[in-house]
């Protein structure tokens, strides 16, 4: 029932197709988004259970727990999720850059449009 998942207290993820969740990653200090990534329902268990961020990665096809080899391991500090359950929000203490270029951030370019119609990525300091 929506409305029991949308105001309800039940813990429901509604997952994709696919079987995953999008989560959003933030630093809870500074609120800075750190990174997206997906989880699917071990992902989340996992993360609940040990308060380190675990998520599916979809590229290998399995679960892989953020700094397992980069040692860049982002505590939980708190989880929420929207309004739907299809989306949940990792408010982090990041033990080192959230980015495996090296990045503190994912999102460390900006899109920006030239005077001529150019679209190029330029890098936010």
């Amino acid at each position: 029932m929506a409305d029991d998942r949308e105001q309800g207290r039940a813990l429901q993820p509604k997952y994709d197709a696919t079987g995953l969740i999008t989560a959003v990653v933030t630093d809870h200090v500074t609120g800075e988004v750190l990174m997206l990534a997906h989880m699917n329902a071990e992902a989340l268990d996992a993360t609940i259970k040990s308060g380190e961020a675990t998520f599916f990665s979809r590229s290998r096809g399995k679960l892989w727990k953020k700094g397992e080899t980069s040692g860049n391991v982002m505590r939980v500090v708190e989880i929420r999720i929207d309004c739907d359950q299809d989306a949940v929000w990792l408010r982090c203490e990041p033990a080192g850059p959230a980015c495996h270029t090296g990045e503190r951030s994912c999102f460390y370019r900006t899109i920006a449009t030239a005077p001529n119609g150019a679209v190029t990525l330029d890098r936010k300091l």
